[in-house]
């Protein structure tokens, strides 16, 4: 009889997952580097001062038409040294604008303010964005804006995480899993979600949706812009499997802050379109019966199980060799004992901690 649900479940999740990789390989048309449209990149950056140089060191690197570029570094009320930081570092390079947070825009707060305050004054006819804990490779936003043809309001891109062991490889398969799942929805024109920290816009449809003032404040500012983007039902969101796209981010440094991150996701997430529940569901049951391999052992039962995992196997290696990261391949067994444990767990800590967040040292 479980093994019969099992199956039933599995099949579920199966052909859920075959339906991701199939969205998420999906080509698009590109423009060439003479019709590439003037772009500004925007980092939001608070107490940053272990990260922020390999960060401005990679967008310095940028390979992008004369004339075309800017970049905008938003010092967000950091109490560190990263302001100081990033004066030093710009002070002889003159595609790099600081700005300095004085006062919010509405009831905006935090990041999404910083970001707000950067896209008012920003040329550019596309907005990128990354994090200050994040390096981009040099062809980033050059290919980023080659998606920009016709009727495309947003691109994404895919970020990965820096790989020195298990704890940090698991996280890094964690980004890709969940990237896999955020662009197979998207590019099927059901989009769930996406990451700020690569993540670009036409600025003219930010205006038309009256930008975040004129959204409901979010803890997952990206979230809430792609939602209201979708809502236009006019333009296209994309989210291109790109090697080229590719942003590399620095893991959470130990648990604690790695609970810090995923509440704050989850709590973004509770704002998710039924189909958003229905995906969760899935992934939900499944490792709850993996869990459950030791009571219910069986011949039948351990196939079922290596069946799930070759499934994940497979969708997370077909876009690691695309964006050539097969060798974090190596930490899948770290990735499963995690993502099964916390797919069933968040839940429950939503349910009995509740929707506060601490982030950057701000309490939302």
């Amino acid at each position: 009889m479980f093994e019969i649900i099992f199956l039933i479940i599995l099949s579920g999740y199966f052909m859920q997952s075959v339906f991701f990789s199939i969205g998420a390989s999906k080509k698009f048309k590109k423009l060439s580097d003479d019709k590439l449209p003037a772009a500004t990149v925007i980092v939001a950056a608070r107490n940053e001062e272990k990260n922020i140089i390999r960060c401005l060191e990679s967008l310095n690197n940028l390979q992008y038409p004369d004339g075309k570029l800017e970049i905008y570094v938003v010092d967000d009320k950091s109490t560190d040294a990263t302001g100081k930081l990033i004066d030093d570092f710009i002070v002889d390079k003159p595609i790099f604008k600081k700005i300095d947070v004085e006062n919010e825009i509405g009831k905006l707060r935090g990041k999404t303010n910083a970001i707000a305050t950067a896209i008012e004054i920003a040329k550019g006819e596309i907005i990128i964005t990354t994090d200050a804990d994040c390096a981009v490779h040099p062809l980033w936003a050059n290919t980023l804006a080659s998606y920009y043809t016709k009727d495309v309001a947003m691109v994404n891109g895919y970020t990965t995480q820096k790989t020195t062991g298990g704890f940090s490889g698991m996280q890094a398969l964690d980004f890709i899993y969940l990237l896999i799942v955020a662009a197979g929805t998207m590019n099927f024109k059901k989009p769930l979600s996406c990451i700020g920290n690569n993540m670009s816009y036409r600025k003219s449809v930010y205006q038309e949706v009256g930008g975040y003032e004129g959204i409901p404040f979010s803890v997952t500012e990206d979230f809430g812009l792609l939602m209201v983007f979708d809502k236009l039902k006019k333009y296209k969101i994309i989210y291109p499997l790109d090697k080229d796209a590719l942003v590399v981010s620095e893991p959470c440094e130990n648990m604690k802050a790695l609970y810090h991150q995923k509440k704050r996701w989850g709590v973004g997430g509770l704002d998710s379109r039924p189909r958003g529940y229905f995906v969760m569901m899935w992934g939900f049951l499944s490792n709850i019966l993996v869990l459950l391999t030791p009571v219910m052992f069986s011949p039948v039962w351990l196939y079922l199980v290596f069946f799930k995992l070759s499934t994940d196997f497979f969708v997370l290696y077909s876009v690691h060799q695309k964006l050539e990261l097969t060798k974090d391949m190596k930490y899948f067994w770290s990735f499963q004992i995690y993502f099964t444990l916390y797919v069933i767990i968040l839940p429950l800590i939503l349910l009995f901690t509740g929707k506060k967040v601490n982030w950057k040292g701000r309490k939302y």
